[in-house]
């Protein structure tokens, strides 16, 4: 079965960085697009980025444009995501998801509905 296993979050203090990793397992990694979602305690789960199955394109959600870079490698089944001048607002628990189709069309790629497969993921805590 599917298997996503986020880790890398940590204490970080505001202007940090941290790098998050995610590694799959249980299906064809590398034909799938993959994301990055978080949730912070009393919101609702937020997309953060996504890549396609090959790399090629990448989404950001604005408020992480320019600080937050997502990656993958297909060869060790992992997809990363570098974060860089984190801020408080950016405390929450990140995790990955798997994108449920293999369609080409990447309009509704940051809809949470896209995806049919989570982490437990990873806690991110940005401190002032």
């Amino acid at each position: 079965q599917v298997q996503l296993v986020e880790s890398g979050g940590g204490l970080v203090q505001a202007g940090g960085s941290l790098r998050l990793s995610c590694l799959a397992s249980g299906f064809s990694f590398s034909i799938y697009a993959m994301a990055w979602f978080r949730q912070a305690p009393g919101k609702e789960r937020e997309f953060v980025a996504a890549i396609t199955w090959n790399g090629g394109s990448t989404y950001y959600r604005d408020s992480v444009k320019g600080r937050f870079a997502i990656s993958r490698d297909n060869a060790k089944k992992t997809v990363h995501l570098q974060m860089n001048v984190l801020k408080p607002k950016d405390t929450a628990v990140y995790s990955c998801a798997k994108r449920r189709s293999l369609s080409s069309d990447y309009t509704r790629i940051r809809g949470l509905a896209e995806y049919d497969s989570w982490g437990q993921g990873t806690q991110v805590t940005v401190s002032q």
